[in-house]
Order: structure tokens, then sequence, then C-alpha cells
């Protein structure tokens, strides 16, 4: 599936509606250049889960920021400066992947052989100064039936 972001306003409106459809355990892995709008997604994602989006930010600095206050927990993982997969390994990730939140991981290349098997890839290309193409791709059953959902939603 494939959507045009005309703006980052835009962007933040697609991750609020995408999030209007996931539940505890899902996994979102997003790829995209430095700038793409990963971030902003995310804030969007954060706001449709009833989170405020102003606290949101690039957890570049930290692996992990958790946010406890909206229907289901999110974890918001950046992983840019992760030189090595195993570093992850310490913060005890499985907990966070499969676990009662929803999965959030910006520059989730980075994860190489630790990548679950499941997940809903969603990569930001860079089209033009505002735009952007936001591509979404399921894998496993539970990511094609909520891409099958995301993308009804969008349609209407």
């Amino acid at each position: 599936m494939q959507i045009i972001s005309k703006s980052a306003a835009h962007t933040r409106r697609i991750g609020k509606s995408v999030a209007r459809k996931l539940q505890k355990g899902d996994i979102l892995c997003l790829f995209g250049d430095l700038g793409s709008g990963k971030t902003m997604l995310a804030k969007g994602v954060a706001e449709g889960l009833g989170i405020k989006h102003d606290l949101v930010i690039s957890p570049t600095f930290v692996l992990l920021r958790e946010h406890h206050r909206g229907k289901a927990p999110l974890y918001h993982f950046d992983l840019y400066r992760l030189n090595i997969a195993g570093e992850i390994l310490a913060l005890g990730y499985e907990e966070y992947f499969y676990g009662e939140g929803i999965a959030l991981i910006e520059w989730a290349d980075r994860l190489k052989w630790l990548m679950p098997k499941e997940f809903l890839k969603v990569e930001l290309v860079f089209l033009g100064p505002t735009e952007r193409l936001i591509r979404l791709t399921a894998f496993g059953k539970r990511y094609k039936e909520l891409l099958r959902k995301i993308d009804e939603d969008t349609r209407h």
C-alpha cells in the first residue's frame, strides 16, 4: 500500500489513522533517510493512541522512550546511534517487542538479525521538499489484516 503525504501535518495524520487500527503487541518498523518524517509519523501514532504528540520526540540520544498514557503503552525506539544490533539485547527488547504495548522502531534496518518475523514495515521516501511516499508492507497474518483495515480507512 502506498500513500502520498503532502506535508509534515499530513504525515502526522496518517500516523494517527494507522494508530486507530493498532492493538497491543503490534510492531511498526520505520525505514527512511534522515529527515524523511519517521518521527512525525511516530507523533501521529502517539496521538492516535491518546498520547500527546508533543511528548514524542526523537529519542536519538537514548534507544527507547516509553509512553504509558494512551490506550496502550507506546515503546518508541530510535536506533540511529545503534552500532551493533547486539546492543539492543541489553534493553531486554523482547519484552517491548512482544509485550503488552505497541513497539514503534525508527531506523529498524539496524536491527539486522533481531528483526521480528512479523511486523508492519513503514518506508518513508522523499518526493520533494514537503512530499513523502509512505509505503506500508505487511509481514505476517496479523499485519496483512491490519494493512487491509488501514487501506479501507484511507479509502473512505
